[in-house]
């Protein structure tokens, strides 16, 4: 009876993650497709609509935002809104941390951004796993960070948070694991090996 309990729990921890996945996506999937299929049949009479019209136009949406956030202009507007949208207590707490965690996923401006190390930390043998996040301070106010020192993110396991750290470059030894690897690795608080998790 135990054995049949140990397979049905193997069996549901593997099923779990790929439900929940696939309802994410077809959730937002299904989100974009009603939001922006309204905003057509707003446009257009009903019998010209067809399904997946809607999140045509989502894509189409999200290329051209993403082609205008080469245009001077756009950066400034967007910046704006952007200051806009932070001033809103509830907002900008939710805004903050998503955009925070979106760029760095997708920072690419630094050449060290996001490079897997690990960090021995002060007075103690023990280590973290981290990303370097920035090893350039010019465009920050004096003191964030200083000759010598890069600015380390180390995530916080099984939720979204963490800590930054500003340390010498000595005290961060590469790792080499992919930038996804070396998440799941630190969200599973190690469960999840580089070679599992690719």
């Amino acid at each position: 009876m135990k054995s049949a309990g140990r397979i049905f729990l193997a069996g549901l921890l593997t099923v779990l993650p790929v439900l929940a996945t696939l309802y994410l996506v077809l959730w937002l999937v299904g989100a974009m497709e009603r939001f922006f299929g309204a905003q057509l049949k707003w446009l257009m009479p009903d019998e010209y609509y067809r399904t997946g019209m809607g999140l045509l136009l989502a894509v189409l949406v999200i290329f051209g935002v993403g082609l205008l956030t080469h245009a001077l202009v756009f950066r400034r507007v967007f910046r704006w809104a952007e200051r806009l949208l932070l001033e809103i207590p509830l907002v900008r707490s939710v805004y903050g941390a998503l955009r925070d965690l979106f760029g760095l996923i997708a920072s690419g401006q630094d050449p060290d951004a996001l490079q897997v190390v690990s960090v021995t930390l002060p007075g103690s043998k023990m280590r973290a796993m981290g990303f370097v996040t920035r090893s350039k301070f010019d465009d920050l106010p004096p003191g964030v960070g200083r000759p010598g020192e890069i600015a380390v993110y180390l995530p916080m396991s099984y939720q979204i948070g963490g800590y930054t750290l500003f340390l010498p470059r000595e005290h961060a030894e590469p790792v080499e694991m992919s930038r996804e690897d070396a998440m799941k690795f630190i969200l599973t608080a190690g469960l999840k090996s580089a070679r599992s998790a690719g």
